[in-house]
């Protein structure tokens, strides 16, 4: 009898229609769902607020993507010239237009061990149009006379007529253009000197901007 009463004491709550058993269960199980509630929402929170983050990035991204792209700025390729100048008979401004239009050449010089090609248009070709003189009349005082060639940073080199010319050299120094068929980097171009037959390339003049023929009197 004492066994069951104790038992019936642990299964009863006075004033209540659970057991012992429920009832502790019923104080504890706020306490459970309370812990629950509050991960519960956390969840949500970082879930809702990582949503947003998504959806403000997409929205700025299609903005972006919907805007009319506006017109790049000119290009120093775009823009500057070749002049040549001095004791010539017609001086010149020459466009990579320019050069486009006359016969081309492609030249192999080796860089670190590699053969890139460079093409462009003969500098003896450049120099013809220029009255220059060369082939026969190409010499006395002729023989006397230099080219200045000036790049857009103040470097200069100094050619020979006789040098590139086809009666005297087999050396195409060349006004360059492109490198491997495009168009030369920027600190390269938009023109360059190529003297494929130098041992270095110290009169390959980057950014040449100016040639200028000099009689030696």
């Amino acid at each position: 009898m004492a066994s069951s009463r104790f038992a019936s004491e642990r299964t009863r709550v006075p004033g209540s229609r659970l057991g012992a058993n429920d009832a502790w269960v019923a104080e504890k199980t706020p306490q459970k769902k309370g812990r629950e509630y509050n991960v519960t929402a956390l969840t949500i929170f970082k879930r809702t607020f990582l949503a947003a983050l998504i959806v403000a990035g997409l929205g700025s991204s299609a903005s972006a993507q919907g805007a009319a792209p506006s017109a790049p700025p000119a290009t120093a390729a775009a823009t500057d010239t070749l002049s040549v100048g001095g004791t010539v008979e017609t001086p010149l401004t020459l466009s990579l237009a320019d050069l486009a239009k006359m016969p081309r050449t492609t030249v192999n010089i080796n860089e670190d061990g590699v053969n890139v090609p460079y093409s462009g248009v003969l500098l003896a070709e450049v120099m013809k149009r220029a009255g220059a003189p060369s082939g026969a009349k190409l010499r006395g005082k002729a023989l006397a006379t230099y080219l200045l060639c000036e790049a857009k940073d103040g470097y200069r080199a100094v050619l020979a007529l006789a040098e590139f010319d086809a009666d005297f050299s087999d050396n195409p120094i060349l006004v360059a253009d492109t490198r491997d068929g495009k168009p030369l980097f920027d600190y390269q171009g938009p023109f360059r000197l190529i003297a494929p037959r130098d041992k270095r390339a110290a009169r390959g003049v980057r950014r040449l901007t100016k040639l200028t023929l000099v009689q030696v009197e």
